[in-house]
């Protein structure tokens, strides 16, 4: 099986094509000055678009893995995330509390998808 990279880094790729699987790397905000729900926000437009790259859709996400720099701030960024996940498609997910990369880092989020057959 073929395996595709998508914008390729020095460290790593933002997402993995294999077979017909597509794997992203945690995704944090370009903006990390905003708050819980601005780079959750953020984090989900970005992964929309790495998804559209690989030739899939968030209809199509299996799994999620959230970390949030505070538990405490999981309804925050659970109104950002029920705004945009497909009801009806909903992922399997687990969310924890975690020290992200960098303090000012809130949310990171990534996920693996399946293409289309």
């Amino acid at each position: 099986m073929s395996i595709r990279r998508i914008d390729v880094g020095p460290r790593m790729s933002q997402a993995v094509v294999h077979g017909k699987t597509v794997y992203l790397a945690g995704q944090v905000a370009a903006d990390p000055t905003a708050t819980v729900a601005g780079q959750t926000k953020q984090i989900l437009g970005q992964i929309d678009t790495l998804l559209a790259t690989a030739g899939t859709d968030k209809t199509r996400i299996l799994s999620t893995n959230i970390w949030l720099a505070d538990i405490a701030t999981f309804a925050e960024m659970n109104g950002e995330w029920d705004a945009w996940v497909p009801q009806g498609n909903t992922p399997a997910r687990a969310t924890t509390e975690a020290r992200l990369a960098a303090p000012q880092y809130k949310v990171e989020i990534a996920c693996i998808a399946a293409l289309p057959d």
